[in-house]
Parts: structure tokens; sequence; C-alpha cells
């Protein structure tokens, strides 16, 4: 009895192995069976691209003149207001001279005392009444007489403030009635000329090596010159219709910030623009004939940039690529692909090394066309 049991077990358990072994046959002989999952493939091609680096800006006219008092006294009259355009030369603030008019009637009486004395003496003199130098002495009080009225009307003179510049008043700080003088902290008010506008940025130590390396020209001098035009980022968000060209560089490093300074300047026909606006300096860099990429092709793994390359027999190749700049859905390579490359243009996450794919060809311009935004908040 106890043997028959036992062959009954051992034929049990052969029959089960064998409808496991044919069942894990057929799942692998189905699965060699399935067909590839289709995937877009594209061809690499080469084009010119230009990406741009962007720094904060701060914006001033190209002359900016602080208005002060050359003499002490009380505001008289304001005859301009704030955001006014006025000319060289035009009345901005007249100052009180009662004090000094008197002054000045004191010192022509003495003018005209010293003449009277002068030309008292000249006979006497000519007649040898008198010694010559008591003529040089009346003489020599009629030119002190004269230059202090003068310096007295040269102060009444300076009651009366003038713009030094063609421009716009900004903010008047002092009113009808204040006294003012010279040794204000603050001036009177600022006209600037903002025809055109400075826009001042700085560029690290780093930014600024590649800012020249990438511009053409001998020294600094030329590759300014040389250099592309720059845009500027207004600070609602639109892009300011005039394009700027940098002009000057400090060329040194400021110890404290560590960063180089530049300036741009702005045409501002319109008069858009003005002190103390700020806004973004946007540099361009051309990428001529660059092996670009559509950024959803690539995946991250380990801290590199990876893609998968079509290989024989529709076999994908994971591939590292070096990325040398990122321009919207871009990236601008170094090296990795070639133009001779295919490359699995999306559905990356679902690819492993080795894996055959139906690949469906699309074009490349196509699958690097920028995606639309479908709602924004």
């Amino acid at each position: 009895m106890k043997i028959n049991n036992l062959i009954a077990v051992v034929i049990f358990s052969t029959f089960s192995a064998f409808i496991s072994c044919g069942e894990k046959q057929d799942s692998d002989q189905a699965a060699q069976q399935a067909p590839p999952q289709s995937f877009p493939v594209t061809q690499i091609q080469t084009k010119t691209v230009t990406g741009y680096q962007e720094y904060p800006t701060n914006l001033e006219g190209i002359v900016n003149s602080n208005v002060r008092a050359k003499t002490s006294g009380y505001i008289q009259k304001v005859f301009v207001d704030e955001g006014q355009k006025v000319r060289k030369g035009d009345v901005l603030f007249k100052l009180e001279t009662q004090t000094l008019n008197q002054d000045a009637g004191a010192a022509q009486a003495r003018i005209n005392a010293a003449q009277v004395e002068v030309d008292k003496l000249v006979p006497l003199v000519e007649k040898n009444i008198i010694s010559n130098v008591q003529l040089e002495t009346a003489k020599a009080n009629l030119a002190q007489a004269k230059a202090s009225y003068n310096s007295i009307a040269a102060t009444i003179g300076y009651a009366t403030v003038k713009s030094p510049i063609d421009g716009f008043v900004g903010t008047i700080k002092y009113r009808e009635g204040t006294l003012v003088s010279p040794s204000d902290p603050d001036p009177l008010t600022t006209v600037s000329d903002i025809s055109k506008v400075y826009a001042f940025f700085s560029l690290n130590e780093s930014q600024y090596l590649d800012f020249l390396q990438n511009a053409e020209g001998k020294n600094v001098e030329e590759k300014l010159a040389n250099f592309s035009d720059v845009s500027l980022v207004l600070a609602n968000g639109s892009t300011y219709s005039e394009k700027g060209k940098i002009q000057t560089s400090s060329r040194q490093i400021n110890q404290s910030t560590g960063t180089v300074s530049l300036r741009a300047v702005f045409d501002n026909p319109n008069q858009l623009l003005t002190n103390g606006n700020s806004g973004t300096i946007k540099i361009p860099t051309v990428y001529e004939n660059a092996i670009v990429i559509p950024q959803q092709a690539t995946y991250e793994q380990q801290g590199n940039i990876m893609i998968f390359k079509l290989g024989e027999g529709n076999k994908v190749i994971n591939t590292i690529v070096k990325v040398k700049a990122a321009i919207d859905n871009l990236y601008v390579l170094e090296s990795g692909v070639t133009d001779t490359d295919k490359i699995v243009a999306a559905g990356v996450g679902k690819l492993k090394n080795d894996m055959v794919i139906a690949p469906k060809e699309v074009s490349f311009d196509e699958v690097i066309k920028p995606i639309t935004t479908m709602f924004k908040n």
C-alpha cells in the first residue's frame, strides 16, 4: 500500500513540473512573438540658434545734473513742475534778493564816490600839485569798489537758478518760502537728459571671461564694438522696442562683489524709460550650425544627460551627451551625437538599453517645435 502511494506522488510531481515548464515555454514564445513597441525616431540635424544670458539692470539718463543753490536765500518762486521738459538756461527757481539788492546799491555808491575821488586827483597830479601816489591809491580804491559790486551782482545772478542742460525736471524737494543754501545735503532738483539711457549691469568673473572669449576683436574696445546688440526686458515683462549697445566695461573685478560692471546704452525717443527704471538685459549668444536635440528626448541618470540612439536591428543604445547650452525646449550639444545619428524623440522613460523598438520616422523640425502652453495661471 505504501509503495503504491509513493508511486502516485512521484507521478503527480513529474506531471506538475512538465505542465509548469510548458507554461514557461509558452510565455517566452509569446514574449518573443509580441511586436516591438512603436516610438518616434528622428534624424539629427544642425541648426543655428540664439540663446540669451539675462542680467538685472538699473537705468539712468545719459546726463543727470543736480541743481543746487549757489547762494543762500529763501525760495521766492518755483517756475517749473516735476516731469516738465526744459531747455538749457530756462529759469527753474528764483531766490529772494532784497538784501542783496540793498548791498548792491551801497556797492554802487562806493564806486561812484571812488570815481569822483579819482577824477578830482587826476588834474592835480598833472599840475604836480600832489604826488602820483595819492592818485594810484584812489584808483586802487575804485577797483576794489568795482570788485565788491561785481561780487554782489554775481550773487544776485545766482539767485536766479537756471537749468544746466536740456532734459526733464525730477523731484522738486524744496518749495516757496524754504531757506536754501549751497551746503544743503539735497539738490533743489535734478534735470536729466533721457534722450538716451544707460543700463548698468554686472557679470561675475566666469561670465565676464566667457563674454570676452565669445566676442570678436583683438582688445576689449574692439570686442565691445563688435558685440551683438542687446535687448532690454522691462519690469512688466515686455521687451523694449529699441536694441542697445554695450559701450563700456570697468575691466576690474570688484573685490567685495566679485563682479565686473558693464554699461549699455539705449535710444529713448518716446521717453518711455527714465531714471530709476529696472529691467533685465538679455545678451545673445549665437550657435551656428550646432547639434540640437529636444529636451523631451533626454533623461538624467547619475548627473548625466542621456539619450537613446537608434542602433542596428532597431535596438536603442543609451548614450551620454554633453550639453553646451539650454535654449527654450532645446539642448545645444557639445558632444555625444552627430548629424548622422537617429534618436528616439519622445517616450524615453519607457525604454531600456538594447530594447528593440518599431521606429516611427518623424520630421526633425516637428520634434523641436516649442510646446504650446494650453493653460495659463
